[in-house]
């Protein structure tokens, strides 16, 4: 576990306690089959296992309103080891410039989890238990900064927030 002393990390994670849902008394889900909803704006996440990825830890889905999809991927960085996360949208395939993929990500931080009493970690990889609660830090400000808002895009900001809501099959 990381004790965080940021005040806003911990007034989400002081938040937690009456955000939790009971995921019940059923087998623990993975990481990497876990969907998460956010109670602000119906945005949710899914997770996929990540495959043929040597340094990607995690991947998944971010679905917003209006049907816009980001893709989500998280890598250990180097030195000190912390989760970076990045949201990308309408990335292009293939070989891509590294000028290419920052005009695309639209979100990119450390990512924490959470457990049902509010204590905060950093989101481990895709072989562990789904934690309760994920915490994506300064998310819907960085998304209304993006070209996926607007009349053409997605128009509710989710929270930085996601609660455990599922396990897929």
């Amino acid at each position: 576990m990381v004790n965080v002393t940021s005040p806003m990390i911990g007034f989400m994670a002081g938040s937690l306690a009456f955000l939790s849902v009971d995921y019940g008394a059923s087998a623990a889900c993975p990481l990497a089959l876990a969907v998460y909803g956010d109670a602000e704006s119906d945005a949710g996440i899914d997770f996929r296992p990540t495959t043929d990825a040597v340094t990607v830890t995690n991947s998944f889905k971010m679905v917003l309103d209006k049907g816009v999809v980001l893709d989500g991927i998280v890598m250990w960085t180097s030195g000190v080891s912390r989760p970076h996360g990045s949201l990308m949208y309408k990335c292009p395939t293939g070989d891509v410039t590294g000028d290419e993929l920052a005009a695309c990500t639209v979100w990119q931080g450390v990512v924490y989890s959470a457990d049902d009493k509010g204590n905060i970690a950093l989101l481990a990889a895709e072989g562990t238990d789904a934690p309760q609660s994920l915490i994506f830090p300064d998310l819907g400000p960085s998304l209304q900064m993006s070209s996926a808002f607007g009349p053409n895009g997605f128009s509710k900001l989710p929270w930085d927030v996601f609660i455990l809501k599922g396990c897929q099959e």
